[in-house]
């Protein structure tokens, strides 16, 4: 284990902070009462459910240009310049929420959030699995879905404790305030982080990828630094082959390759696809419409937040485990199971919602908020971290950027489309909207178990083979004797050469 590799790794988690508690504070703000009456909106009338849905709907829109964005960015000034450009928009978009003075400006505002958003949350994942070694690559990248759902739970819980502050102007003002704390945190933390070695390697600067490779993934009894050699060794090779496959020619003749090559047409499918089934389970309607889901159950005041707060922080707990068994039983699986178990928790909930909906029965309303927290332990468990490791590491160098991007973007137009219509669909066909996330997931997981590779314990260059893409140097199946007998071509070729230059 090397803890600066797990340092830089919960460094960059800043920005999964970011993404998490600025998607998830609307859920709170829009519990807070004082909100609506300070732009004097009713959220009961069809323009107060419109105004409501444009919440999530604008920041939903935002992410999506986010998404494609930084495809650009990434490639164009790095990532780790790309990083600190996001942040900065996001402390921006911060300040401009906490100081709205009418509606209009609050939803620019949460428009230039969701471009942030969409950035950071491709972002992050990227450069994390660009950094992390195979054997550990789940729990590193799994790593962005856990301190995500920590940021959800501090959204929770401030809106929870903004609730009982006697200044209601305030109340609100402080939750949106408090989302400038996150973007700054990895603002600061970002000349900390090395350049991805991916990234330098691809723009022919292999001297400093070689020396930031060493001290990621150097471990104790490594002292010839036979990990890194192997890795730069790896990296090297499968560039020099996508070259002549002709990538690396600029951003557009990029995009226009990746759809013309069917193996990754198909890793552009199955990525976008993925979030897209993420938010097929229902979670952002859940999660963002949670209060007034407690509301149809009959629960008003300090409760909806309370047990809104406690719901993210168990999907916190969660996304810890999910990380945590991907490198061991691998991400579909996981992922296979967790759908289904969301479709029937949703089934649960909306039967509870149907049939005890707006009544004082208490244990009938009871079963339905138990059935929530049963949807976010199989969803907290299965999906969140598994989908961000999963659309990550799927796709070539060359091409990471664009393929996470577009990957993403499937989490936004999904949410855009479930976000928008859902003010409007409880008001007017109720219970009956949450059928689609029962239905879709079961689709989903059957697709998944039949189709989607398994990319557990493979290294970044070596997922290739799984989508009948060639692959330069494969050293997932060489025994310890064929490693040892390249490892000393490795020291005698090439790559020794790098060390005098550096």
């Amino acid at each position: 284990m090397n803890y600066y590799n797990f340092l830089i790794v919960y460094l960059v988690t800043f920005g999964s902070l970011t993404y998490g508690y600025n998607s998830a504070i609307i859920g709170s703000v829009i519990g807070l009462p004082s909100f609506f009456d300070y732009f004097h909106i009713n959220e009961k009338t069809s323009a107060g459910s419109r105004i409501t849905g444009a919440t999530n709907g604008l920041f939903a829109g935002g992410g999506l240009l986010g998404c494609w964005f930084i495809t650009w960015l990434a490639d164009k000034v790095g990532r780790k310049r790309s990083i600190q450009i996001t942040a900065s928009i996001c402390i921006v978009a911060a300040a401009i929420q906490a100081g709205s003075v009418h509606i209009a400006m609050f939803l620019v505002g949460r428009f230039m959030m969701g471009f942030g958003a969409g950035m950071v949350n491709v972002i992050t994942p990227l450069y994390q699995s660009e950094i992390s070694p195979a054997k550990t690559r789940g729990r590193m990248v799994g790593s962005h879905g856990f301190i995500l759902c920590v940021g959800y739970g501090l959204a929770g819980w401030t809106g929870y404790g903004c609730y009982f502050i006697d200044n209601q102007v305030a109340q609100w003002r402080l939750c949106l305030a408090l989302q400038v704390v996150p973007p700054l945190g990895l603002l600061i933390g970002s000349p900390f982080l090395p350049e991805s070695p991916r990234h330098l390697v691809a723009h022919d600067n292999q001297d400093k990828a070689f020396s930031i490779l060493k001290r990621l993934h150097h471990v104790p009894g490594d002292d010839e630094d036979v990990l890194a050699r192997e890795e730069l060794y790896q990296i090297q090779k499968q560039l020099d082959l996508e070259k002549r496959e002709g990538w690396r020619q600029g951003w557009v003749k990029g995009w226009i390759l990746l759809f013309q090559r069917k193996s990754y047409r198909k890793r552009l499918l199955f990525g976008f696809l993925l979030l897209g089934l993420v938010q097929s389970t229902g979670c952002l309607v859940i999660n963002n419409y949670q209060v007034l889901l407690y509301n149809g159950l009959n629960l008003y005041g300090s409760m909806p937040l309370m047990l809104y707060a406690l719901w993210d922080t168990w999907a916190a707990i969660m996304n810890f485990i999910n990380a945590l068994l991907l490198d061991r039983v691998g991400r579909i699986p996981v992922m296979v199971v967790g759908q289904i178990g969301c479709a029937i928790s949703v089934a649960g909930f909306t039967a509870c919602l149907a049939r005890y909906g707006g009544t004082d029965n208490k244990l009938g309303n009871g079963f339905g908020v138990f059935f929530l927290y049963l949807f976010v332990t199989f969803f907290g468990g299965s999906m969140d971290a598994s989908s961000y490791v999963y659309s990550s590491e799927i796709f070539p160098t060359s091409i990471r950027a664009q393929g996470a991007g577009f990957s993403v973007s499937g989490l936004f137009c999904f949410s855009l489309i479930y976000t928008m219509s859902a003010p409007v669909a409880f008001n007017s066909i109720g219970w009956k909207y949450y059928l689609i996330f029962i239905i879709v997931p079961l689709f989903g997981a059957a697709f998944m178990y039949t189709c989607y590779p398994e990319t557990k314990g493979l290294a970044l260059e070596e997922i290739a083979a799984k989508f009948g893409d060639e692959v330069a140097v494969d050293l997932s199946h060489l025994s310890l004797e064929e490693r040892a007998r390249l490892d000393k071509t490795l020291f005698s070729g090439d790559i020794m050469e790098l060390e005098h230059k550096a």
